[in-house]
C-alpha cells in the first residue's frame, strides 16, 4: 500500500495546498515524488519522532494539515504522549501513517511489528483510525482524512489479493454472503479466511474506520441468523476488534452466540519469520487457522 499512498498523498496536494509531509527519515525508494511535489512542504525530521509529532502539532495550530510518516510502531508508540498531549487534546488535523502495521516488518521483529496500534490509537480523544483492506482502498481513505478536522492514524500494510467483487472503501463492506457464520475482519487478513476452502459458507464483512460508532443491521441479524461469529485481526484481541465488536453486539444478539477471535498473541514459539510465519503460529493463517475454524463450525 506504500506506493498507492504516495500517489494519493501527491493527488491531494494538487487539490489542498496546504498539506504538509513530514517522514522520521524514512520512505526511501517511496517518496522521491511526493518529496518533489511538495517542495518546502515536505520535511526530514530525522530520528525524532517525538519532535516530529509536536512539529506537526504546532504546524496544525497554524492552519496545516501535515501527514507524518513512519514504520508504524515508531510514529505511534514512541510519541504517543505527544500524540496524546499536543495533538488528540487539543483535537489538531495530523495525519499519522504508520507502514507495517501488525507483523509486516516480518524477520525485523518485535521492535518492528505493532499489534497494539489500533487499540492504542483509537481510545484516544478525537482520534479516528483508518484500516485499509484493498491497496485499492488507499486513495479514498487519504481523502476522507484530508476532509477530517480530527486525527487520524492510517495503517499501511500489503494489500488483500481477492477474486470477489468488494465495494469502494467505507467504514462497513460485505464482501460476500454465507449460511454456516458470519466474520468480521479488519485488514488485509481477512484474505486468509475469504480465500479458504469454506468461505463459501461464511458471510463476511470488513471494517475499515474504529472506533466503531453503529452497526449494519444486516451484520446483526446474520449473526442471529448463524448464531456463529468469527473475528479476526492482525493485532492483539485486547483493546482490538474482538472487544470493540463484542461491546457493541452484546446488546443486539439472542442467547447462545457462539465466537471465535483469531488475533495476534505475540511470539508463541519465541521465534521470528516472516509476516505469514506470524500470522500461521497465531492461527490467522493456513492450517492453524483452517482447523480451529472448522472445528468451531
Amino acid at each position: 500500500m506504500r506506493n498507492e499512498f504516495a500517489q494519493a498523498v501527491i493527488d491531494e496536494k494538487n487539490k489542498h495546498d496546504n498539506l504538509l509531509f513530514i517522514t522520521g527519515d524514512l520512505g526511501y525508494m517511496a517518496l522521491e515524488k511526493v518529496q518533489e511535489r511538495y517542495g518546502e512542504h515536505f520535511i526530514n525530521a530525522g530520528v525524532a519522532e517525538q519532535n516530529m509529532v509536536t512539529v506537526a502539532a504546532s504546524l496544525a495550530h497554524e492552519g496545516f494539515v501535515p501527514f507524518i510518516y513512519s514504520i508504524s510502531p515508531f510514529v505511534t508508540l514512541r510519541p504517543y504522549e505527544q500524540i496524546r498531549n499536543d495533538v488528540c487534546l487539543h483535537n489538531l488535523p495530523v495525519k499519522i501513517i504508520g507502514n507495517g502495521g501488525g507483523y509486516g516488518y516480518g524477520i525485523m521483529g518485535a521492535t518492528h511489528h505493532n499489534i497494539e496500534d489500533i487499540g492504542a490509537l483509537r481510545v484516544l480523544p478525537n482520534m479516528r483510525v483508518y484500516v485499509p483492506f484493498l491497496a485499492s482502498d488507499v486513495a479514498e481513505a487519504v481523502a476522507q482524512m484530508v476532509k477530517d478536522p480530527n486525527p487520524n492514524y492510517l495503517r499501511l500494510n500489503m494489500g488483500a489479493k481477492v477474486t470477489n467483487e468488494v465495494a469502494p472503501f467505507s467504514a462497513w463492506r460485505k464482501i460476500k454472503s454465507g449460511n454456516k457464520g458470519v466474520v468480521v475482519g479488519t485488514g488485509p487478513v481477512t484474505e486468509n479466511i475469504l480465500n479458504a476452502s469454506f468461505a463459501d459458507e461464511l458471510e463476511i464483512w470488513v471494517v475499515s474506520i474504529l472506533p466503531i460508532i453503529e452497526l449494519p443491521v444486516e451484520l446483526i441479524e446474520a449473526v442471529n441468523r448463524t448464531g456463529k461469529l468469527i473475528t479476526i485481526e492482525e493485532h492483539q484481541g485486547e483493546c482490538g476488534l474482538r472487544e470493540t465488536l463484542s461491546y457493541h453486539l452484546i446488546n443486539h444478539l439472542n442467547s447462545g452466540i457462539k465466537l471465535l477471535a483469531l488475533s495476534a498473541n505475540g511470539y508463541p514459539s519465541g521465534k521470528y519469520g516472516d509476516q505469514k510465519f506470524h500470522q500461521a503460529e497465531n492461527c490467522l493463517c493456513g492450517e492453524n487457522m483452517e482447523e480451529a475454524i472448522s472445528e468451531f463450525l
